[in-house]
């Protein structure tokens, strides 16, 4: 009987499935704001934060849908969030960072037919579905008025925003602009999570990239969404065979696999970030940097950093494969300089841990698949190093024209030649 109701569950899913589903459009990962990356006085206040405070922030969509809902996240939070109103409306001019919005989009967000909500310490909500058209690569407006704030300053961001947040005292989320003798602004997303619109099309799915802050896009510009993933992005909106693949950009500067830091670890948050995602089909995995450049430079410690490694990555394959999903991995990137000065990483003994991990990234077998940034960015002369032209000045996180010359090397064809679910066995 149990075997039954299992076998029936399996085809009522399936039949869902084929007549639509939701997907992630665009997500942030979530970590523990990071007391330098609270917002400043008047804002943060003796015992809260954000109390009376309307928050605006722009986000970049990656595929379009007519329907759209948007996740918000307490997972760090240590007591209720109460979001009091929350509203979606397109930026005015479409313009990423803006404090503008063109009023004839503005739509009010619900929560199961409430327009507030109190989301749990360590919990998320899920908007009600609006219908609210999104076009690909469009950006969106999520204001949100929260009136009493969140008790203490354990609250949960993306310090990496690399776009303009505005907030401001008073309920503002109608508003054309954010503007008042209080207003200023950030480059962090507070509370926002994930965008999902919903699809019709079996074709529709989601990627999503685990990663630190080369991929969450430290050396890009602000408001431009220069990021790698943007980029690689913007090279599949242009072919037919992965327009209707969405980019979810799940990385943080700092991050680690083996280690909390900046956010939870990667092996810790691969259900999170991947398995609990609306609409993945694809992973990533270009991590493993902060680990071995934070790790001692002694033998004993690299090596012993290097064997935890491979396992982990051998356990976050394991993991993704349970769901079908083909999981692929990127080479570490050079992270050498003429001195640890300039490069606190730079070591001859962490640059053999940094070749023997991506000897095992080209290893036929460990991955699906691997795209070998590594020999994109390195210094022909001097592999160790980044190509001058690529360094944005510290030797480990490439310029604008480094994310551009890894998303001219990322082989859209992958998608194609794994749109079937993997074994899980």
């Amino acid at each position: 009987m149990h075997s039954y109701v299992l076998l029936l569950f399996s085809y009522v899913f399936v039949a869902l499935a084929a007549n639509g589903r939701w997907v992630n459009t665009w997500t942030s990962m979530p970590q523990l704001t990071e007391p330098a990356n609270l917002p400043n006085p008047p804002f943060n206040g003796s015992t809260a934060v954000f109390v009376n405070s309307t928050l605006r922030q722009t986000l970049h969509m990656s595929i379009g849908g007519n329907q759209t809902r948007v996740r918000f996240s307490n997972v760090f939070g240590v007591n209720n969030l109460d979001i009091t109103a929350a509203t979606i409306a397109l930026p005015l001019n479409g313009a990423p960072g803006a404090s503008a919005i063109d009023m004839s989009t503005l739509k009010t967000l619900t929560f199961s037919g409430n327009t507030s909500f109190s989301i749990p310490n360590g919990a998320l909500v899920v908007s009600d579905p609006v219908d609210f058209p999104i076009e690909p690569q469009s950006t969106l407006t999520v204001t949100m008025y929260l009136r009493d704030g969140q008790d203490g300053f354990s609250i949960t961001s993306h310090p990496g925003s690399r776009t303009t947040t505005w907030m401001s005292f008073g309920d503002l989320v109608t508003a054309s602009n954010i503007t008042s003798s209080s207003v200023t602004s950030v480059e962090h997303w507070y509370f926002v999570s994930a965008v999902e619109v919903w699809s019709n099309s079996s074709l529709t799915s989601a990627f999503a990239i685990i990663g630190d802050s080369i991929t969450d896009g430290r050396g890009s510009d602000d408001n431009k969404n220069n990021r790698w993933p943007d980029l690689v992005l913007a090279r599949m909106q242009q072919n037919a065979a992965t327009s209707q693949i969405a980019m979810n950009n799940q990385a943080a500067g700092g991050n680690r696999i083996l280690a909390d830091g900046l956010g939870p670890n990667a092996l810790g948050r691969i259900d999170r970030d991947v398995l609990a995602q609306s609409g993945i089909k694809y992973a990533m995995i270009f991590e493993g940097v902060n680990d071995i450049g934070v790790a001692d430079s002694s033998e004993e410690s690299q090596s012993l950093i290097g064997d935890q490694l491979i396992s982990a990555y051998k356990q976050i394959v394991t993991r993704i494969h349970t769901f079908g999903i083909p999981v692929f991995a990127a080479t570490i990137t050079p992270f050498g300089a003429p001195n640890s000065t300039i490069q606190p990483y730079s070591n001859p003994v962490r640059e053999a841990t940094r070749q023997r991990i991506n000897a095992y990234i080209r290893t036929p077998g460990s991955f699906d698949y691997f795209i070998d940034f590594d020999k994109v960015l390195a210094d022909p002369n001097n592999p160790s190093r980044l190509n001058p032209a690529f360094n944005s000045g510290d030797f480990l996180h490439p310029n604008v024209d480094g994310y551009e010359a890894i998303a001219n090397s990322f082989p859209l064809d992958i998608f194609e030649q794994f749109s079937g679910e993997i074994s899980m066995f």
